[in-house]
């Protein structure tokens, strides 16, 4: 016996206003990068061109949480019976790991340009690190609202305010160059901002392969919910026990529940009462409940996969 919570559905006036911040605030940091890019050429500073590539990874997070709001909407396929939420985690992953290494190669310049130091026009960097923090603040504030109840848009709003930090590092530097004329203030800002994205890029290549391994979400202790299933009236024993996360805020579970004989006439309550706790305590609204299962051991919480021969069905 099969019980089964779908998720409440999307508000849909809610996404589609979200939907609209999200497409003001990519085109307005694809500008700042493109500006960035531009000023940091013209003006020989490694620290903008460093700081262009972390308004990339703003205008990539942007565009990830636009995307996931659109292929949410998509329904499932005969061949995708989850839709494509996995492809956010599976495009983050790739994202990140490309823009670590182009950051080791930024870092290694970086070095490099810290024993050999160039001019730099200040001025310029200064002026163009001032409007690129002024559109990190509004895009930061456009987006707040929301950040404060999505998880979607709070991973982008994370990534603008770092970026908004960033650029006050560039700032920084442009009035230690103009004032004292260290022109070795350019790239250490430059190492700084490596480190920062560095980190930020290792945070997501962890969650998502975390994601794509089928991991159990970070926010939910397993041990737990297997603890407040047991507490339910009527409920003998839990055992293979699977949480998983199809995307980053998407929670799946299976498990197998020993119902009492003597309240097996009531076991869809039971089931009903489970799913409801868990959609409300731990944000998991798909939920597979097993009734009975012969053969299993109810000793295995987690319901070891044992693979068959090679040229079986595992």
């Amino acid at each position: 016996m099969e019980a089964h919570e779908q998720p409440h559905a999307h508000d849909h006036d809610l996404d589609e206003r979200v939907k609209r911040r999200l497409l003001i605030s990519i085109a307005l940091t694809s500008l700042i990068f493109i500006a960035e890019l531009a000023g940091g050429y013209l003006t020989n500073s490694l620290a903008l061109m460093t700081d262009a590539a972390h308004v990339f990874m703003d205008v990539f997070a942007l565009s990830l949480s636009f995307f996931a709001i659109y292929i949410a909407e998509m329904p499932p396929t005969e061949k995708r019976t989850y839709g494509l939420h996995r492809v956010e985690v599976f495009v983050s992953f790739i994202n990140s790991f490309v823009l670590i290494l182009l950051t080791i190669f930024i870092f290694y310049k970086g070095l490099d340009r810290f024993w050999n130091p160039e001019p730099v026009e200040s001025v310029g960097m200064l002026v163009v690190a001032a409007i690129g923090l002024a559109v990190n603040l509004i895009v930061a504030m456009w987006l707040h609202r929301y950040a404060v109840s999505d998880l979607n848009v709070k991973s982008a709003f994370i990534h603008v305010v770092g970026d908004a930090a960033a650029s006050v590092g560039v700032i920084a530097a442009a009035v230690i160059i103009y004032f004292t004329g260290w022109f070795k203030a350019d790239p250490l800002i430059s190492m700084l901002i490596c480190l920062i994205i560095v980190n930020g890029a290792v945070k997501i290549i962890r969650e998502s392969s975390h994601i794509l391994l089928e991991g159990v979400p970070r926010d939910i202790d397993l041990k737990r919910v297997r603890d407040e299933i047991l507490a339910f009236e009527g409920v003998g024993g839990v055992h293979s026990l699977h949480i998983w996360s199809i995307c980053h805020n998407v929670y799946a579970l299976s498990a197998h529940v020993d119902v009492i004989p003597t309240q097996r006439w009531r076991m869809a309550e039971i089931f009903g009462d489970i799913n409801e706790k868990l959609a409300h305590d731990h944000h998991i609204f798909y939920t597979t409940l097993q009734a009975e299962c012969s053969g299993c051991n109810p000793n295995d919480i987690y319901g070891k996969i044992a693979h068959k021969e090679r040229g079986h069905l595992h």
